[in-house]
């Protein structure tokens, strides 16, 4: 017992750092957000949304999946998706990273439950269950839900056109859908509220999809 709580106190110091590694997102007070506070409340949207999905949910299993998916850049840091869209090389490295990290972790947890993490990780990465498709597209809704609340001025042109590239991340499950376009709604309001000619960009990245 002795030796796993030593274990378990190593990977929280470890996890702390979350709080201050900081992530593309600018919150609406002006600073960047955290990686920590990213996962915080993609775990309470998983706890809101939970009653209405169409599938009953594992719910437990999906909030550690949630906690644990964005672990690994305690160690591996975060990577924007942004950089990973001009740079689809970046990825690669990306996921090397990540992977000497949960290994990491499973070795720190071995007395405890390193493999059970090890196993949410790769089921949240490898999007087959219903469980981690929901995490997987709560992981995309927050992320664009926390671009709707900044300033206008932190957008990248980029990010114009990731917020018509959510569809595929939600289209397996009607509720999902619907804050999907609610949020999608909240996007192109911002956007046309500051001059951008949201129907070109619509036709563009649809046409790209299709």
């Amino acid at each position: 017992m002795q030796k796993q709580i030593t274990s378990i106190l190593k990977v929280l110091e470890l996890a702390e750092r979350l709080k201050f590694e900081l992530r593309h997102s600018y919150t609406s007070s002006g600073r960047q957000e955290s990686v920590a506070e990213h996962t915080w409340r993609m775990a309470l949207m998983a706890v809101l949304i939970e009653p209405l999905l169409k599938q009953k949910v594992d719910t437990a299993r999906l909030l550690k999946m949630i906690i644990i998916h964005d672990l690994v850049e305690a160690e591996a840091t975060d990577i924007s998706a942004l950089d990973v869209l001009r740079n689809p090389e970046i990825r690669l490295n990306k996921v090397e990273r990540e992977r000497k990290a949960i290994e990491n972790l499973r070795s720190a947890l071995q007395d405890s439950n390193g493999d059970e993490i090890y196993e949410l990780f790769y089921e949240f990465e490898e999007k087959e269950t219903y469980e981690s498709k929901v995490a997987n597209a709560l992981d995309k809704l927050e992320v664009q839900l926390q671009h709707n609340h900044a300033d206008f001025l932190t957008w990248e042109e980029l990010e114009y056109d990731m917020c018509y590239m959510m569809d595929k991340h939600v289209l397996f499950d009607t509720t999902l859908f619907e804050l999907k376009t609610q949020i999608e709604n909240q996007a192109t309001e911002k956007m046309q509220l500051n001059g951008i000619n949201t129907d070109v960009i619509k036709q563009r990245v649809l046409g790209e999809v299709r």
